[in-house]
């Protein structure tokens, strides 16, 4: 099942295997997509054209509008009586985006997904607590067919009902939790105010994805859970979790170049960057039989690199993403990412890690206005101290971002908690 050699094979035997999976994917999807083949010949290109790496370049991007607009199963390969799983987006920012896995898909999935649970020191004696959503969104779902392939103990518990996780936590000894990291924290602050202390536990470790979190927040998250915290990453068009994943050295995810071909453009031109470079990452599907996709531009902001790691797998690394193309915030001309201020209040003591960002528009000018949460022992203070407090942290956001912002520090679990993906954002520009 698990082959761990796959992961350590040098970089022209994974050119080769790219190369020759990277044909076959052009050439299924110009014989059995009808919006690829239309696409394919509009950009004067072909399967045979494919002759070494480079030429991907020569490919046409996809795009989310893509497959909204072919919605529900314009863009499978295959006919849906071959279709045994369908996932969705939940389409709350407009068509959701519909894809579809057959029966060699789920085996590929589940494959990489146990190949990601190792390298987040899984083994087949853990009892591995899945605390993502089941259901259409991808994570539980992928989460529970790897643990199952890997052979240990999965507990399927999704999402919510958190003092309820907490004590599954305690009663059948959970070695290894997958959630969200923002749920994670809360998790932590349930916990605490169950009585229940995290060093008792005997979690090891923890998988998280599903959104941009910083290296300040996984150290928060190591201290409050007692365990080592892993960054996951995956896209539901894509294929789900288990696109990539940090090893222990923590210094970037690994790509699993077998099934996966990752670039990094320039998102305004999208003209191809060199590997280090920071721009928008793009996938191409090598293995997909259901819906493969190609040059998928995921909006996700990163950088890649091919350098050895200390771990002994070769695959390529992506950096932690720093946020989206869609996400960023464009402030008075300057680009705001939500993890950047995050890093900066993560840095700061007696702030907690939940915060909100509101942008407004006052006199033709936009406002960025950042609501925190403080500890108890701080929000107790007398106001002179909060006012003082708001002036530092108001000092090291516009000293790190370089514009104004406006700070409030508001009480303890005032800000709305999420079970799944933290809503970090409101911008109420576009109201």
């Amino acid at each position: 099942m698990y082959n761990p050699e796959i992961e350590t094979m040098d970089r022209e035997e994974i050119a080769s295997l790219q190369l020759e999976r990277l044909k076959a994917t052009v050439k299924r999807c110009e014989e059995k997509v009808p919006f690829y083949r239309k696409k394919l010949r509009d950009a004067g290109v072909s399967w045979k054209d494919i002759k070494a790496l480079d030429d991907v370049e020569k490919l046409p991007f996809t795009t989310k509008s893509d497959l909204r607009d072919n919605y529900p199963f314009g863009m499978f390969a295959v006919p849906t009586r071959d279709i045994v799983r369908i996932h969705a987006s939940s389409g709350t920012t407009g068509q959701p985006t519909v894809v579809g896995y057959t029966a060699r898909d789920i085996d590929v999935w589940s494959e990489l997904m146990a190949r990601s649970i190792v390298v987040g020191m899984g083994e087949k004696t853990d009892i591995i607590q899945v605390a993502y959503g089941y259901g259409l969104f991808t994570g539980g779902l992928g989460f529970h067919y790897g643990v199952e392939r890997l052979g240990a103990s999965a507990i399927p518990i999704s999402g919510g009902n958190t003092k309820r996780q907490i004590r599954v936590m305690v009663d059948l000894g959970t070695t290894i939790l997958c959630c969200t990291p923002s749920y994670a924290l809360f998790m932590a602050e349930t916990a605490a105010e169950m009585g229940v202390d995290f060093k008792q536990l005997k979690l090891k470790s923890g998988i998280f994805g599903a959104e941009p979190w910083s290296d300040q927040m996984r150290d928060k998250v190591e201290r409050l859970l007692n365990l080592s915290a892993f960054d996951i990453y995956g896209l539901s068009e894509v294929m789900g979790p288990g696109v990539s994943i940090e090893c222990e050295q923590k210094k970037g995810l690994h790509i699993f170049e077998d099934a996966f071909l990752a670039e990094i453009i320039n998102p305004e031109s999208g003209k191809r960057l060199a590997v280090g470079e920071q721009g928008e990452l793009v996938f191409t599907t090598l293995n997909k039989e259901g819906l493969p996709l190609l040059r998928y531009r995921t909006r996700d902001i990163t950088s890649l690199d091919d350098t050895p790691c200390e771990c002994g797998r070769t695959h390529v690394r992506m950096r932690r993403v720093r946020g989206r193309t869609d996400d960023m915030l464009i402030i008075r001309g300057v680009n705001v990412f939500p993890s950047q201020i995050e890093s900066v209040l993560m840095e700061i003591e007696g702030v907690s890690p939940h915060y909100q960002l509101i942008v407004d528009r006052e006199a033709g000018l936009d406002i960025l206005e950042v609501q925190v949460e403080v500890s108890e022992e701080m929000f107790s203070d007398r106001i002179q101290g909060l006012e003082e407090w708001q002036d530092v942290i108001r000092g090291e956001i516009q000293s790190y971002l370089g514009i104004g912002v406006k700070v409030i520090l508001v009480e303890p679990r005032s800000l709305a908690r999420s079970e799944g993906k933290a809503v970090r954002v409101v911008d109420n520009r576009e109201v």
